[in-house]
């Protein structure tokens, strides 16, 4: 709602009232255009101010309101009506405008905003564009290059940076409704129509075509796929090309088309899923006890490589304190150095002071003994991970918790080396640790709920998504891309190229496909990982067919790259030749080509054309196949779970919501029809056999996502 109060008998103040964040929800329209009327109307109000309760202005619309017939004032003539109006009305912007929001502001002739306040227009994030006129006066106020970064990008912009666009009248550090209400006392009687952003032209550059026809060529690129970003280039186009009720015409047009696509439910989904991931709830058996978080003040790191001090600079930036343990002087002068500058560049770029202080480098265990929690960052070695996580349970506190930033180890077995294996539980970063959003919670078989509570919320402290998985090998993110990887080397075999494969998944939205993901990565990394687990090298089983291993089909191919010394971008040669060593353009190299052909010559394999489609079906139809056994088996606890660890941590693109999303989206007995094609095909192929939880969907009608945990067989949770 909007309540009503009068300033100083000639001000009216009207304060919007839905917290958390003022949504413009139908009772807080209704509340608007009643207040706004009756201000617009009393003879003794010259002027009007609108702000928001509890120090926040608006948030924009009420989301949840999107799945619902529209109810309640719209939002259009709503805000047409204050623009037009013959009372300057100026609004007070405190924490927030956004969305809705700031277009309700833009809709005021006059805009003051505290110094912490945020706008911006994020519709595009959602798959939507700003439809409430937002597309037609912000162009008009601040130009069309700088509106349409804003409104293309959805970022959010500080107060003093929409000073200098223009896009406030004044800032503030006092209070924004005191001056607010003085501003609009000042500004009776001065004429309005320079005010009213319908009324103006929008400022164009001579060469306006090209500048948008630039835009569009950008945005396609970053896009990937994305609609709603072209869409929001098209409408401001036509603020730059139409008259203001011409151009309100087809930003409507372009918004119908928007809601009613399957990207923008997909986007909002994600919206959702992303809140309810991180609220971790007890399972009705694997644990038992009290789930609150402790605090931590205190924490530890050990092992300052890539993914240690990564952590390190994460959690400094969320103000804990940090000992950084290092075997030997040489790797911890060197940890120190680059952690150092890692956060005065972070630092930088928020405007403020590193805090150098808040980490103490050492080389002995000793200095953790005051430490609340403790996360261990060395190579992903089961025996080292022992012999650290022995040394923890005699150094650090009887309560400290005891973390693990493995990759795909099994937590239980780390737990049993230590005196309180319920406060060990995994907490797998991506790299670069202090930039990834994904935090995988590994909750072992003796983990207590307090540990997982525990680190959840600190990897929401650190700014993480948090989604607790259950213990197995690769949990839940890395056990789904093992299929993944493994159906796009067989295409490789089969007569596919890797810029062919590569080409497929980046045209479906990925930022890289397989091959250019794991030059980047390192292949000697998942070469040391096959080597250990017996599946190349001499540990393996002789009695094993050449292209088969531990009784069901292997791809040696990356193990033949690696062979050769190709390592990836790292060396400048992996599935693709780089201009340098660490440089990043991927040139499809003649080198693979012959590998490829002597491989299939020498294994009796004829090749035969590979399509897009094919590609796209194998590797993601195995993925999410996999993702649908880890919902069996307990491992995650629902698809939201499995969705986000894609979005933050895997680079599924968000505008197709996850793999379990676009599963629903595809039809599941599309997903099933397709499975069991490929596995007839590929019979020596267990990951291509449907898993039982798609049956069971697919025989009780494909049922909607939201209704997928009701069939879940679980006789032991991990969660």
């Amino acid at each position: 709602m909007a309540r009503y109060a009068q300033v100083h008998g000639s001000v009216a103040l009207i304060t919007l009232t839905n917290p958390p964040v003022n949504a413009l929800s139908a009772a807080v329209r209704h509340g608007i255009t009643e207040t706004v009327t009756r201000a617009l109307r009393d003879p003794e109000v010259k002027s009007v101010v609108i702000c928001g309760e509890n120090g926040v202005f608006c948030g924009g619309a009420d989301i949840r309101e999107f799945a619902k017939p529209m109810g309640g004032p719209p939002l259009v003539p709503m805000i047409a009506a204050i623009e037009e109006g013959d009372k300057p009305v100026v609004a007070a912007i405190e924490g927030v405008a956004l969305g809705g929001g700031l277009e309700l502001a833009l809709g005021c002739h006059y805009r003051i905003a505290h110094t912490k306040a945020l706008v911006g227009l994020p519709e595009v994030t959602l798959g939507l564009l700003p439809a409430a006129g937002g597309t037609q006066r912000l162009p008009r106020l601040i130009g069309i290059a700088p509106a349409l970064d804003l409104i293309t990008t959805g970022r959010h912009v500080a107060a003093q940076q929409a000073l200098k666009l223009g896009i406030v009248d004044q800032v503030t550090d006092q209070s924004t409704v005191d001056v607010a209400i003085q501003f609009a006392k000042q500004v009776v009687g001065q004429p309005l129509l320079p005010r009213k952003l319908s009324t103006q032209p929008t400022p164009c550059p001579p060469d306006v075509d090209i500048l948008l026809e630039e835009a569009m060529t950008q945005v396609k690129r970053r896009a990937r796929g994305a609609i709603a970003p072209v869409a929001c280039v098209m409408a401001v186009r036509a603020a730059a090309t139409l008259p203001y009720r011409a151009g309100m015409q087809k930003e409507q047009e372009l918004m119908a088309t928007l809601f009613r696509s399957s990207q923008a439910h997909a986007l909002q989904y994600c919206f959702f899923a992303q809140r309810a991931v991180g609220r971790w709830k007890l399972s009705s058996g694997a644990h038992s006890g009290n789930s609150k978080p402790r605090p931590v003040s205190k924490a530890a790191v050990i092992g300052l490589g890539t993914m240690g001090r990564g952590i390190t600079v994460a959690l400094v930036k969320a103000g804990i304190a940090v000992v950084a343990v290092e075997t030997s002087d040489k790797q911890l002068q060197m940890g120190k150095q680059i952690v150092s500058e890692m956060l005065k560049r972070e630092a930088q770029k928020r405007n403020e002071t590193p805090r150098l202080d808040l980490i103490r480098f050492t080389t002995s265990m000793l200095e953790l003994k005051d430490s609340d929690l403790v996360i261990e960052a060395v190579f992903e070695d089961m025996p080292l991970k022992k012999q650290v996580f022995k040394e923890l349970s005699s150094v650090c506190k009887a309560d400290a918790f005891l973390c693990t930033n493995t990759s795909g180890l099994d937590v239980d077995e780390l737990a049993a080396v230590t005196k309180t294996p319920e406060l060990v539980v995994g907490m797998h970063f991506f790299a670069p640790a202090h930039v990834m959003k994904l935090l995988e919670v590994v909750c072992g078989s003796r983990s207590s709920p307090e540990a997982v509570a525990t680190a959840m919320y600190l990897g929401k402290r650190l700014g993480k998504v948090s989604v607790a998985v259950g213990n197995c090998p690769g949990f839940v993110g890395n056990r789904m891309l093992r299929p993944y990887l493994e159906e796009a080397n067989f295409l490789l075999e089969e007569g596919a190229t890797p810029e062919l494969v590569d080409g497929a998944l980046e045209e479906f939205g990925f930022a890289m496909g397989v091959f250019r993901m794991s030059d980047l990565s390192g292949l000697d990394v998942g070469w040391r990982i096959r080597k250990e687990s017996g599946l190349t090298g001499p540990d393996v089983d002789p009695s094993d067919p050449p292209r088969r291993r531990q009784g069901q089909r292997y791809s040696p191919l990356p193990d033949l790259v690696c062979e050769q010394g190709r390592l990836g971008q790292k060396n400048g040669r992996g599935w693709y030749l780089y201009d340098k060593p660490g440089g990043r353009v991927a040139t499809p190299d003649p080198k693979i080509h012959q590998l490829l052909e002597e491989y299939r010559l020498k294994h009796g394999i004829r090749p035969r054309r590979v399509d897009r489609q094919e590609v796209v079906e194998r590797c993601l139809f195995a993925l999410i196949n996999e993702g649908f056994r880890i919902l069996d088996d307990g491992i995650a606890a629902g698809p939201e779970d499995i969705d986000m660890i894609y979005v933050f941590g895997y680079g599924w693109p968000r505008h197709r919501g996850g793999p379990m999303f676009y599963a629903g989206m595809v039809g599941l007995p599309k997903v099933l029809e397709r499975l069991e094609h490929y596995w007839q095909a590929h019979p020596d192929v267990p990951h291509l056999e449907p898993s039982a939880l798609l049956r069971r969907l697919v025989d009780s009608g494909s049922p909607p996502i939201d209704t997928w945990r009701d069939f879940l067989q679980r006789p032991h949770s991990q969660l």
